[in-house]
């Protein structure tokens, strides 16, 4: 049995990976960090966990508060393994001194905030206890589909681009909300989520899943793809800012006024919080293309937005998330080139694909003027928030086998590599100020 610590829990996503028991960790859970809002949210979150009516969790948390947490922790030594979600520039120094420390940990992405720390992630991912990313997408249903569709040759035939409009072979794009609910409950987030110098610009941030995505369906369709990282190559990278009106800010924060820490982002009553990226790079020869944005507000019974397009030889396959879709992953499929035998062919073998998968059992096809939708039920969609417990079922279930996925910890070091470039090139120059390029 493992006893997990939680180190300065400044994001929720911390308490998402508790949201279920675990038969390899002990109940009691030990929580380092100062007195504060911070805190008091992540113990909220934890609390209605044990109080809900449905698979309530148990935990009893036992909470060693205090300035100076990192050091605590690495002194008392209340188990082998840590959870990491809190302030991004921080991390790659915190990381190392827990690898070094021999814990193995779990850290909410993103690791850096900036071009600087890539020599602490190259450190603590070489060898070692495990240092593993808080990374989602994998265990979302249509994600994993369409990793293994890509897959399949007789499905996909493999990623070109589109040579008649010139786009790219991927494209990946996604629209998330400042105000926001998480747990049924007003997510408050805190203050220093706005500084881009702690927190990270829009390149730090949600590009670590979506270059994480690209990463995976590469690989998946390129049989015998590189062991080592994947090779990124960085083409194009910019940045520009989302509004945030102080009372928005307000809401989300509960403080009044924007800290002078930021005060050189603010312009009378508005925050230019530049969250927003676009970004180009080939991943082993393949061009991606990634865009993502956020908006102040999520919609009265909507939430984030996502799309995919993934471009076949010999189908496309698109992930979409919307107004269209009810605010739920949908996947579809169309067969390239005129309706015929060729479609004919690229249906059956979805059919034979979806035949052989035995842990997705009823996904189904339905017909449309295009091609098809994947019917994907109910029991193998349960909610992005549930995967975070999944995520550290994963983790746990490597510590036990003493397994360290080698290629894995590659193509991190690979995206942190491309994201640092991105960063500084996003800048303008290494170590630069960022560059603000509205739209």
């Amino acid at each position: 049995m493992h006893t997990l610590a939680v180190l300065d829990p400044g994001h929720f996503h911390a308490a998402l990976t508790l949201g279920a028991r675990h038969p390899a960790v002990r109940d009691d859970l030990v929580v380092y960090a100062p007195k504060g809002p911070e805190l008091d949210d992540f113990l909220a979150l934890i609390d209605a966990f044990n109080r809900r009516g449905v698979e309530p969790t148990a935990w009893r948390v036992e909470v060693r508060a205090g300035d100076r947490s990192l050091e605590r922790l690495v002194a008392d030594r209340p188990g082998d393994l840590v959870v990491l979600a809190g302030r991004n520039d921080r991390k790659p120094a915190t990381i190392r001194r827990l690898h070094d420390a021999g814990f193995h940990i779990l850290a909410d992405k993103p690791w850096m905030a900036g071009p600087d720390g890539l020599d602490d992630l190259r450190h603590a991912l070489a060898a070692g206890p495990l240092v593993v990313e808080m990374m989602t997408g994998p265990h979302e249903i249509t994600g994993k589909v369409a990793t293994r569709l890509v897959a399949d040759d007789a499905v996909f035939g493999g990623f070109v681009d589109d040579e008649a409009g010139g786009g790219p072979a991927i494209e990946i794009t996604s629209v998330h909300h400042l105000e926001k609910t998480v747990n049924g409950r007003p997510l408050r987030r805190p203050p220093w989520y706005f500084d881009v110098r702690v927190q990270g610009d829009g390149i730090a941030d949600i590009p670590t899943h979506m270059v994480d995505q690209a990463q995976r369906l590469v690989r998946a369709a390129t049989p015998g793809a590189s062991e080592g990282g994947l090779p990124l190559e960085l083409l194009e990278a910019r940045t520009w800012s989302t509004p945030v009106p102080r009372a928005l800010f307000e809401r989300i924060t509960g403080l009044a006024e924007f800290p002078s820490a930021i005060a050189s982002d603010v312009t009378g009553s508005e925050l230019a919080y530049r969250s927003n990226a676009a970004l180009a790079f080939r991943a082993g020869g393949v061009r991606v293309a990634l865009d993502t944005r956020w908006e102040p507000s999520a919609p009265s019974g909507g939430g984030d937005h996502h799309r995919a397009l993934l471009r076949g030889a010999r189908s496309l396959i698109r992930i979409e998330q919307g107004p269209t879709t009810a605010f739920l992953r949908r996947l579809s499929i169309e067969p390239r080139g005129t309706a015929g035998a060729g479609a004919g062919r690229v249906q059956a073998a979805l059919e034979r694909a979806l035949a052989r998968w035995p842990d997705t059992p009823g996904l189904a096809l339905a017909p449309t003027a295009a091609g098809w939708d994947l019917v994907v039920p109910a029991a193998l969609d349960v909610g992005h928030e549930r995967h975070f417990a999944a995520v550290l079922a994963e983790f746990l279930a490597l510590v036990e086998r003493g397994e360290r996925p080698e290629r894995r910890a590659a193509d991190t070091l690979a995206k942190y590599t491309l994201l640092a470039q991105a960063s500084a090139r996003a800048r303008g120059q290494s170590g630069g100020a960022p560059q603000d390029t509205r739209s």
